[in-house]
């Protein structure tokens, strides 16, 4: 079930990345390796085939125009998608993932990664939704994660799915694993525990990111 070979991972995130390909080999149980390119996107291949599909790549005049200004996570996702596609003649997977807290009205959503401001860190983004819920009660930080990803071929072609998990809003952070707001999501589906407080392989069978991509992986399959 694992797309295409080589594939651009349209990130500059290393621990996106990473989860997408750890996503990818518990599918498929085959070893994949990521080479990041230029710090605008991952290139992913088998480990015999990665130097041979690294010297294959276009050389690029400029980067990739990637700014997220899309309303929703598809159309950021597309963004990003498509920018990589174009640039490189290759499959392109993007996601666009956010936090919905229902007590802020779904914020912040598309802005989760830049929630705290333009350069936040996960840290900054965690402190200020946990000040942002200061008083409020347990059963009212009911919150979802969504993660929308794109397969993007270099004709154009689309596939896109979708993946969502429920979960409540921790009063103060815990764990160590994990990124973002892993550390104060807890999801319903699990034992109490944080997303950072869990094994990889244990958050991926119930993420929001786990459940995209596994779609994803099935409907490329689907599309031939």
């Amino acid at each position: 079930m694992t797309p295409p070979l080589p594939l651009v991972l349209a990130t500059q995130n290393a621990d996106k990345a990473r989860e997408i390909i750890e996503i990818f080999v518990t599918l498929t149980g085959m070893p994949l390796v990521a080479y990041s390119v230029d710090g605008i996107a991952f290139l992913v291949d088998s480990p015999e085939s990665i130097a041979a599909s690294v010297a294959a790549l276009p050389a690029l005049a400029d980067a990739p125009d990637v700014e997220e200004t899309g309303s929703t996570l598809e159309e950021n996702a597309r963004i990003k998608a498509r920018a990589l596609a174009d640039a490189f003649g290759l499959l392109a997977l993007a996601d666009d993932t956010g936090l919905e807290v229902d007590a802020l009205h779904g914020a912040p959503g598309v802005y989760s990664a830049r929630y705290a401001g333009e350069h936040a860190s996960y840290a900054d983004n965690v402190t200020k939704l946990l000040r942002e819920l200061e008083g409020v009660a347990p059963p009212q930080r009911t919150a979802r994660f969504a993660t929308v990803a794109i397969a993007r071929a270099a004709d154009g072609t689309e596939v896109v799915s979708r993946g969502e998990v429920e979960g409540i809003i921790a009063p103060e952070a815990r764990g160590e694993r994990g990124f973002g707001y892993d550390p104060v999501f807890v999801p319903l589906e699990g034992d109490g525990r944080s997303f950072a407080e869990m094994g990889a392989d244990e958050k991926h069978a119930i993420s929001h990111r786990g459940r995209a991509f596994r779609a994803l992986a099935a409907a490329i399959n689907e599309e031939g």
